[in-house]
């Protein structure tokens, strides 16, 4: 996949393209861009996704915070495994926001893209106000040489396939569905921060995780079974978020893994966890003694699971 900023570098092709802002790059983003990669080969044309760096709600209200699945990066990383050919990179700005669903089609889709065909979501709208739907497109597109199609609607059963949905079942801890939807493990990637230290009086020594993309939607509070990415390899880990109630943390989240088989000093390193299944919710105990011995349940059940 070449991933593409400068549009000069578009001039002289011809492309098939959809457009969206594609979080997750889930079930349902692969299903519409294996619809759209099968038209460009019919076509013998390159495909192209088009989407943005950054959350198009976020650029029009400042005090919106998104939720995302993918840091930008690991959205280019996602969408590589589909096979798309081409990734474009469209900077959502005001501007942007100001231009009719006609002059997007016409200034940005056809003139500075070289889009040929377009292959429209069954449900997306663009443009301001978003007013305009798919037979005004079709109408603008056929005014200068794009050829708009429709996209099969994706029918998974009675499962609903977005990400708001896959975001609600991260945060009911529901990693395993998530995943699913996903077409991957739900991941996060952040960097190792001194803690409490109370874990490795109790024999499990934790490394706390500061994730780098704030935006990252954050599982539930609960114990996790997770592999842990460190150094450069991989290992089981037992991950938990929460507020650690039985030492009284107060209403802080915090979140530390305990890597199953591993002892070493990574402090500031980058960790990369990948949820696998929910274990447990939070619990306050009446001691340390009885955390310990649920931490010994939490860990054999850990090993079993990965």
């Amino acid at each position: 996949m070449i991933v593409v900023r400068d549009f000069d570098r578009l001039k002289g092709k011809e492309l098939v393209a959809t457009i969206g802002f594609f979080d997750g790059v889930h079930l349902g983003h692969r299903f519409l861009i294996d619809e759209m990669k099968e038209i460009a080969k019919a076509r013998n044309l390159p495909s192209a996704v088009i989407t943005f760096p950054e959350h198009p709600r976020a650029v029009l209200h400042a005090d919106y915070q998104p939720k995302l699945l993918n840091s930008f990066e690991e959205k280019l990383q996602q969408l590589e495994t589909t096979g798309v050919d081409y990734c474009i990179v469209l900077d959502f700005t005001i501007e942007l926001s100001r231009l009719s669903a006609k002059e997007f089609i016409t200034s940005i889709l056809a003139k500075s893209l070289h889009v040929k065909t377009l292959l429209i979501g069954y449900d997306h709208r663009f443009g301001h106000d978003r007013t305009d739907g798919f037979e005004q497109y079709v109408v603008y597109g056929t005014e200068c040489g794009i050829e708009v199609l429709k996209a099969s609607p994706y029918d998974e059963g009675n499962t609903a396939v977005s990400s708001s949905e896959i975001r609600k079942l991260l945060q009911a801890g529901n990693v395993a569905e998530a995943a699913y939807l996903l077409t991957y493990p739900y991941q996060l990637l952040g960097h190792i921060v001194s803690g409490y230290k109370v874990g490795r009086t109790l024999g499990f020594p934790t490394a706390n995780i500061r994730v780098d993309e704030p935006f990252k939607v954050i599982p539930g509070i609960g114990v996790y079974a997770v592999w842990v990415e460190v150094e450069g390899e991989r290992y089981k880990g037992m991950l938990y978020i929460g507020d650690r109630p039985t030492l009284n943390n107060g209403k802080d989240i915090s979140m530390e893994v305990n890597i199953l088989d591993f002892s070493g000093d990574i402090y500031n390193d980058s960790i990369r966890v990948s949820f696998v299944q929910y274990v447990r919710g939070d619990i306050k105990f009446d001691s340390l003694e009885e955390l310990k011995a649920q931490l010994e349940k939490d860990r054999c059940t850990v090993n079993n699971l990965l």
